[in-house]
């Protein structure tokens, strides 16, 4: 059977700072920019969910993309639309919330519960702005 990709997008806006809480404010500045605004700053973030299986016999699909956007709103949407990532999110707390950070923080979210659909994870795309994603496909 053949191996077939298939992307879900979805969306949300948040806020965020990159700072590190240890440096000063000069340091951070240098480091990370205006991204390092002392009052925070936000995006509309755009998120693509790609996962591979072998299409099903019965129906052609890979999986039912309606479990897909379920799993992706109740664990990550949910959780960070319209919320402060460094302040509201548990699975980003600890971690200083670039987009890298943020993609492999929704892939260990995704992941397992994707699996149990019956195909598996491929890749967690954010687009931070219109210049500006990161692609995750799992590796450590």
């Amino acid at each position: 059977m053949p191996l077939v990709h298939i992307t879900r997008r979805e969306r949300f806006s948040a806020a965020h700072k990159l700072a590190r809480p240890e440096w000063s404010v000069e340091q951070n500045m240098a480091t990370f920019g205006k991204c390092s605004n002392p009052n925070w700053h936000g995006h509309n973030y755009e998120l693509w969910v790609t996962v591979k299986g072998e299409p099903s016999p019965e129906t052609g699909f890979v999986v039912d993309l309606s479990m897909v956007s379920r799993i992706i709103n109740e664990r990550v949407i949910h959780k960070l639309d319209h919320k402060n990532i460094d302040l509201d999110v548990d699975f980003m707390k600890g971690r200083l919330s670039s987009t890298e950070n943020l993609a492999i923080a929704i892939w260990e979210q995704l992941a397992e519960p994707i699996a149990a659909l019956g195909c598996s994870l491929h890749c967690i795309k954010v687009q931070e702005t219109e210049n500006n994603s990161v692609e995750y496909h799992g590796e450590r």
